[in-house]
């Protein structure tokens, strides 16, 4: 398929069938992951994959409760991949300074895209998660105290009939030309 096409079709999944993942397309995940840009070439990202059941039921059960529920649907999902923000280098922390952004968090978004469109082309359905329970999380993980988890993804084989077109603002409606 083409990548407009891909792009076309990926939708975030919130029903996931039970069958496994497989080690090799995680990994093809992951390698597209580990390919994306960064600033300074970075690379401030590590990816935890909890696919281990007990581990994963545990992990879901500390993310998803609580105020955090509206996400419970992650539980479902064979696999869940957990983002952890490392420090970006040097010159690309000053240069965030400089112009007051913070690019190890672009840079994470971009990673994360790239293993969301690879799973999207594996066959996987995924969800790109914001909102959980941080603390214990990196408690279940022992992710160390200075480094931020941002972003869970879900990953699975869609159990959902996705719609065909999606709902978005039309492109004269997010773009000029000049």
């Amino acid at each position: 398929m083409s990548f407009f096409e891909l792009v076309k079709k990926r939708r975030s999944c919130r029903k996931y069938l039970s069958r496994p993942i497989v080690r090799e397309t995680l990994q093809r995940c992951l390698e597209a992951a580990r390919l994306a840009p960064s600033a300074c070439n970075s690379q401030p990202w590590h990816f935890i994959v909890v696919q281990g059941k007990f581990l994963k039921d545990e992990l879901s059960r500390v993310a998803f409760s609580g105020v955090h529920s509206m996400n419970s649907f992650a539980k479902e999902a064979p696999v869940l991949v957990v983002v952890v923000r490392n420090k970006s280098l040097y010159s690309a922390q000053l240069g965030g300074q400089l112009r007051g952004t913070q690019y190890n968090l672009i840079d994470l978004g971009i990673a994360c895209q790239h293993l969301i469109l690879q799973a999207q082309e594996e066959g996987l359905g995924s969800c790109w998660i914001g909102w959980f329970d941080e603390r214990a999380v990196k408690k279940i993980l022992k992710v160390p105290r200075d480094k931020k988890v941002d972003i869970i993804i879900s990953l699975g084989y869609s159990g959902e009939k996705l719609q065909e077109v999606k709902t978005r603002k039309l492109l004269s409606e997010i773009s000029e030309f000049r």
